[in-house]
This record gives structure tokens, sequence and C-alpha cells, in this order.
């Protein structure tokens, strides 16, 4: 199976309720908002720093035409601190960032999985686990980009082309229209074919992807395909598959060509442009050699911004998509359990009646599973269920564990409806010997002990030798 990518990932159309949703992150920062918004001062300092540093380079070429070693001396000291001050501006903004963003994505993923964990069985069987894996996985690495980087980096971008610009106009307003009408265009064409581009070799992937499922499924299935003499099959539907990746891998280089192509052209072509009009100001004398490197050197911010601001507002949507998947899955009603967990248990006898009992599962409503099932097992009691696979036999277990609500009839423990029996204490006072069996991460130990935390050493041996599995331990 192919890995799930967070390129893959959706994207949401930002509008005013996905925007209200997507601010409701915030309440998991609790009182970590501060570093937020101290950050975003620093991100104002460091767009003001690197707008600053075009202007001085214009003036410290001006220099050399008036033949000023002392004031290129004061200026070369000028750019020292600026760069100096957008180093420390820059440490701050992302320290305080990834502070903020790890400290609200860790309330984030314990609230996500403290609500997961606590929704019922008929939640899951509805669900993958892929899907909700995917959910504390892709969708909260999506939000983890986004809030440490993106989101700065895409108001970075915004500060530069709107600060970049009003430079522009104050240096040379002919230069500036002529650089506003061919080099965002022309940046912004580049951004459109560099999607395309991706969107062949995400085609590309995922043929890989299909090939390799090919091979894993012949692996683990070896015995059959030299039992079936299916070998040349075998062979014959991963060479399709292969040829599938090189014809599309083909036409990708085409278009990485063409790209290029248009790159060194058009985009190195605009910037001649400008720099050629240019020129010709300077040597009308409508601007000086120093005003005209700094107008290059905007120009340049501002088409890079440009370039850049579509890519990153893409990231937004998809993070405004994430949140609202994860939202929707802490919006889930969890089962009535204890907010904390109760060391004393309540002691259930154990007297179990099932009276007309009816019971369909939510993934499957249309078929009955039980129907009118009726029987009484006293304390003390060993019973079996006996019948053919899917007769209900491990649904009524589950039934008694409330897994699932039943849809007419009644359960009873101790003459009394299991549902007015808290659902802590209920479990606590059953055991269950499921029929598959599950190691968690952890020791033999903490396995044996899983149902009972604070059971002795002495508890854990007998537990082992009572399922006869001391001699494999």
């Amino acid at each position: 199976m192919a890995r799930f990518k967070e390129n893959d990932l959706p994207k949401a159309k930002i509008s005013t309720s996905s925007l209200t949703k997507a601010i409701l992150i915030f309440k998991f920062a609790k009182n970590h908002k501060w570093k937020f918004y101290l950050g975003l001062v620093f991100l104002l300092f460091t767009s003001a720093t690197a707008l600053a540093f075009p202007k001085f380079m214009g003036l410290l070429v001006d220099c050399v035409k008036n033949n000023d070693l002392k004031q290129a001396n004061k200026i070369a000291v000028g750019l020292v601190i600026v760069l100096f001050l957008q180093s420390i501006f820059s440490f701050f903004r992302l320290s305080l960032f990834v502070n903020f963003t790890e400290n609200t994505l860790g309330n984030l993923r314990l609230s996500l999985y403290e609500n997961l964990i606590k929704l019922p069985m008929s939640f899951f069987s509805q669900k993958r686990v892929g899907e909700l894996n995917s959910r504390i996985g892709a969708d909260i690495s999506q939000l983890q980009d986004t809030l440490t980087s993106t989101i700065a980096e895409f108001l970075r971008q915004l500060i530069l082309i709107i600060g970049g610009f009003i430079i522009l106009s104050t240096i040379s307003l002919k230069l500036a229209i002529l650089m506003l009408s061919i080099v965002p265009v022309v940046a912004v064409a580049a951004v459109i074919f560099g999607r395309f581009i991706r969107k062949y070799s995400k085609n590309t992937q995922d043929k890989v992807a299909e090939s390799q499922v090919i091979v894993e499924e012949t692996l683990q299935g070896i015995s059959n395909v030299k039992a079936f003499a299916n070998e040349w099959y075998e062979i014959a539907r991963y060479k399709l598959k292969i040829n599938e990746i090189v014809k599309i891998a083909i036409k990708g280089g085409l278009y990485r060509g063409y790209f290029a192509s248009f790159i060194i052209f058009c985009l190195f072509g605009a910037i001649v442009a400008v720099v050629w009009f240019g020129v010709t100001l300077s040597i009308k004398g409508e601007m000086s050699v120093g005003q005209l490197i700094s107008f290059v050197l905007y120009s340049i911010y501002v088409g890079a911004s440009f370039g850049g601001i579509a890519e990153l507002y893409s990231q937004v949507q998809k993070a405004i998509g994430a949140t609202e998947r994860v939202f929707e899955l802490l919006d889930e009603q969890p089962e009535d359990i204890a907010s904390v967990q109760n060391k004393i248990i309540t002691k259930i006898n154990g007297n179990v009646t099932f009276q007309n009992v009816q019971f369909s599962y939510p993934s499957r409503a249309e078929i009955q599973v039980l129907k009118n099932v009726s029987f009484t097992a006293n304390f003390g009691q060993k019973i079996a269920i006996v019948g053919p696979s899917g007769a209900g036999k491990s649904t009524i277990a589950a039934l008694l564990l409330r897994f699932y609500n039943i849809s007419d009839g009644q359960i009873l423990i101790d003459n009394k409806d299991i549902y007015q029996y808290n659902l802590d204490a209920l479990r606590a006072n059953m055991s269950i010997v499921p029929q598959d069996v599950i190691l968690f991460g952890g020791t033999i130990q903490e396995n044996i002990a899983y149902g009972k935390p604070e059971a002795s050493i002495a508890e854990i041996e007998v537990a082992a030798q009572q399922a006869n599995a001391l001699d494999f331990i």
C-alpha cells in the first residue's frame, strides 16, 4: 500500500466559516498565545530589515560615482547592522512560532486522542484505521508546518510585495509600472506551469505505488503464484505498470524541459527588460545607478514573493482542510466514560438476562444479527453459546460490554437494565478473552497486567500459568 502523503491532503475553500473553525485551534494554545503574537511582531521587524537591505545596497553603489569612501564605510556598517538585526529578529520569530506550535499541537494531539479513544465501537466500525491515523499523523503534521512557517512566510511575502511595490514607486514610477506589468505575471505563470508539472510527478508516483502493490502482493502470495504457475502472468502485469510509468515520466520530462526553457527565456528576459529600461532612465538622468541596483533587488523580492505566495496560499488551504477534519473528530460524541479513572469498582454479581434482544450493526443496518434472542445466565453458572460463523456469538459478548446499543428488547444484569450501569464500572467487572489476540507495545508483564495495572508479580505469574503461556515466555 502506498503511504498516505501530505501532498495528497485535500484543500478547503477559504471562507468565513472555514476561517472561524480554523481559528478555534487557538483555544488549544491556552497560555501560549502571547508567543504567537510576539512572533508576529518579530516577523514585522524581519520584513522591515529585509526591505531596508536593497536601499542600503543602492546607496553603497552610489558612493562609487561620488568617490565618497567615508560614506561607503558608514553604509557598509549600516548594512552589517541591518543583517545582524535581521538574524536576531529571525531567531526570535522562529523560536516563538515553534514554541507556540509545539505546545498548541501537543494539547490538540492529546485532546484528539482522548476523544478518539472514548468514541463508541459503532464509530470505529464505520471508519478505517488508516483514515483515523491520518488525522493524528498527516493532518496534524500539516498544521505543524502551517503554524511553524507557512503562516509566517505567507505574511512575510505579503509584506514584501506591498512594501516592495511602494518603495519601487518612490524610486521610479515608470519603471515600477513596467515591472508590475511583466515580472509578477511571469512569476505567476511559472507557478501555474510548476503545478502542472507536479501533477505529472504525482501521477508517476501513484503508478509507482501501484506497481509496488503488485510486487508486495506477489511476494506475499508467492506460494499461490507458483502453485498456479502464474509467474509469467505476474511478470506481464508488472510490465504493464512499468510501461505506464515510463510513458507518464517521459511526458512529464518533456514538460519539465518546456518549463526550463520558459524560465530561461521569459523570467530572465523580464529581468533584462526591467534592467534595460532602468539603464535607459539612468542615462537620461532620471535615476542613479544605485537606485537602479536597489530597484532590481526590490523587483527580485516582489517577483519571488509573487511566485511563492501562490504555493503558500495552497498550503494554507490544506491546513484549513486539515483543521476541519480534526475538529470533525473532536465534535464526535464520546461514550459516557468518567473523566478520571475510578479506583473503586462497584461489585456486580453477574446474573445476565437477555429478553427478546434484537440487534443490527450500524454499518450493516439492513442485516439483523440477533432476532428476539432470550436467555438467562445466573451467577456462577458456566454456559457455552454454540453456532455457525456469523450467528452472533461474539455479538452477544460485545453487547454485554456495551460496545453497541441494541435495536430492541432488554438486557438485564442483576435484574437491572444494562444501560443504567456506569459504563466504567460495568466493564471493570468483566473479563474477556478476545478472538484476535493483540500485543501492545511494551513488556510481556505490562501486556498480561493490561486489565489490572496494579497486579503483583505473583498475580501476573499465576495468570500466565493459567493461560499456559509460561512455556514460551
